[in-house]
């Protein structure tokens, strides 16, 4: 019998985890997002919790095609798709070796000096920056990657798309597409890695209906943000996001 945990501090972790999620995706961009994994990771561990969450993370994208279906930025999609695919398959390849900790602290400070160099006195009149084969297809092989390890694709692919500043909902379009492909593609390694356990599955169901709940409420708040304040919550849960990935990957080392 596939049995879901009983413990209710999971439950107290996972629901606002999945929450937060769905109205990164929806609304943001998927910068909130980044820190549902690490929540569940509290009650679990963080392969776990990366199992349980992929299924949760596939439904959402599905119902954010509904609400961006026709809005996103095709070129960078065309320029990001073959980067991104490559990095999940090095992560696939490189499963067995690699220290999660490790890539943990280096996307945390990546995060938190993106942020910083763009939030500091002298960048506003900064011009916006263009689609960029090399940039493209390097920061979505990094997301790819990290992706695939972490659920924490989002600061490489920020870190490419903010410069250029495109409309918000163009942006959370192009991010929506762009982790439908990443996390669709992730399901055929997961699973020949043994990530889908049946207890993991059964958990993932459970926790499924927050999914479209969350969508629903990043759409909401979405348009009622304006552009400014966008993207001020985008750079302030980017560096939360990568103050926390920076503690946990530190601290995951010191205990190794």
């Amino acid at each position: 019998m596939f049995t879901p945990p009983d413990d209710i501090l999971f439950y107290l972790a996972a629901i606002p985890a999945v929450l937060l999620s769905g109205i990164g995706k929806g609304g943001f961009g998927g910068s909130i997002g980044m820190l549902a994994t690490p929540l569940i990771a509290l009650t679990t561990s963080p392969l776990q919790a990366a199992a349980i969450m992929l299924p949760i993370l596939c439904i959402m994208d599905v119902f954010g095609l509904l609400a961006y279906r026709t809005r996103a930025s095709w070129r960078n999609l065309a320029l990001m798709a073959p980067g991104a695919v490559l990095g999940i398959a090095v992560g696939a390849l490189t499963f067995d070796y690699m220290d999660e900790d490790v890539i943990r602290i280096m996307l945390g400070a990546i995060a938190i000096l993106f942020t910083l160099k763009n939030i500091l006195p002298g960048r506003t009149g900064a011009g916006a920056e263009g689609p960029s084969v090399t940039k493209g297809s390097f920061w979505s092989g990094i997301s790819g990657f990290t992706s695939f390890v972490a659920h924490a694709g989002g600061p490489p692919v920020q870190m490419y798309l903010l410069p250029q500043r495109m409309d918000k909902t163009l942006y959370v379009g192009t991010t929506v597409w762009f982790f439908f492909l990443i996390n669709y593609v992730k399901l055929i390694p997961y699973g020949y890695l043994g990530q889908f356990t049946p207890d993991n599955l059964a958990t993932s169901l459970v926790l499924a209906p927050l999914a479209p709940l969350g969508i629903w409420l990043g759409v909401k708040l979405h348009n009622r943000v304006n552009e400014t304040w966008f993207y001020r919550v985008i750079y302030f849960f980017l560096i939360i996001a990568g103050v926390k990935l920076t503690i946990d990957g530190v601290t995951g080392l010191l205990a190794a």
